[in-house]
C-alpha cells in the first residue's frame, strides 16, 4: 500500500457542488489554497465525464509540481480510476462508501500501490471501527459533525443522520487502526476542537467549493488547521 499520504486538508468536490463555476478554476485555487487530499465526487456525471473531471485534477495537481504530494482519488468508481489510470493519468486510488463495490476486489483491481478509503459505518461505528480487519484500507473517512445539504448521506442510518459530537470524535480516534479523517458541516471555528480529539485531518465541500472566495477560504481553514 501507498503509505504517503496527507488526510489534513481534505477536499470533496465535484461539478454540482461549484455553484456554476468551472471546475477547474476551483480546483486550481483549493491546491493553491492549500488542499493535501482531493476526492472527485459526483452523483449526476456519465463515466466519460467523470474521467474528464480526474483528468482535468490530475493535470492541476501536475501544474502544481504537487503530484507526489496531493493524492487524487475517485469516489465510488473503481472503473473510472483504473480507467484514467489505463490512461496514464496520476489517480491514486478510491474512496469507497459501505454500498460499494467490497474493498478487498478494489484493491486487486487498483493494485498494492493504490490508496484505498473507506467511509465508516454509521450504525454501529464504534464496534464496527473497533473490530476493524486491517490490511486492505489505507484510512477512514466518518461525520458528520453537523448536517449539511451538501453530503446529505453523511451518516446516514434509517433516514436519520446521526451527528457526532467531539467527545465522540476523539473516541472514535482513539478505537481505529487506521488514520481517520473527519467531516460534514465542518467549519473554520470547529477546526482547533476538530484537531485536539487528535484525528488526522478534516475533510469539506462547500467550506470551499461554495465560498465567494474559495482561495481565500483554503487558505483561512488551512492556517486554522495548522
Amino acid at each position: 500500500m501507498r503509505s504517503s499520504f496527507d488526510l489534513s486538508f481534505y477536499l470533496v468536490i465535484g461539478p454540482e457542488n461549484t455553484l456554476g463555476r468551472d471546475f477547474r478554476v476551483l480546483v486550481r485555487q483549493a491546491i493553491q489554497g492549500g488542499i493535501t487530499f482531493l476526492q472527485v465526487r459526483s452523483k449526476i456525471v456519465a463515466a466519460r465525464e467523470w474521467m474528464e473531471l480526474g483528468r482535468i485534477a490530475a493535470a492541476e495537481i501536475a501544474q502544481a509540481g504537487r503530484q507526489d504530494a496531493l493524492a487524487l482519488v475517485i469516489n465510488d468508481r473503481v472503473d473510472v480510476a483504473q480507467a484514467l489510470r489505463l490512461a496514464g493519468v496520476k489517480v491514486d486510488g478510491v474512496h469507497l462508501g459501505q454500498s460499494d463495490i467490497p474493498t478487498e476486489a478494489a484493491r486487486r483491481i487498483l493494485g498494492e500501490d493504490a490508496i484505498i478509503g473507506l467511509s465508516a459505518r454509521a450504525q454501529d461505528l464504534f464496534a464496527y471501527i473497533e473490530d476493524f480487519n486491517t490490511g486492505i484500507v489505507d484510512y477512514f473517512g466518518a461525520g458528520p459533525l453537523r448536517q449539511t445539504e451538501t453530503k446529505p448521506d453523511c451518516g446516514l442510518v434509517d433516514g436519520k443522520v446521526l451527528e457526532r459530537d467531539f467527545a465522540e470524535i476523539k473516541r472514535l480516534k482513539t478505537l481505529s487502526p487506521l488514520p481517520v479523517v473527519f467531516g460534514g458541516g465542518v467549519k473554520e471555528p470547529d477546526l482547533a476542537a476538530l484537531q485536539a480529539t487528535g484525528v488526522d485531518g478534516f475533510f469539506v465541500v462547500s467550506a470551499i467549493a461554495s465560498a465567494d472566495d474559495p482561495l481565500a477560504a483554503a487558505q483561512r481553514l488551512r492556517a486554522a488547521w495548522r
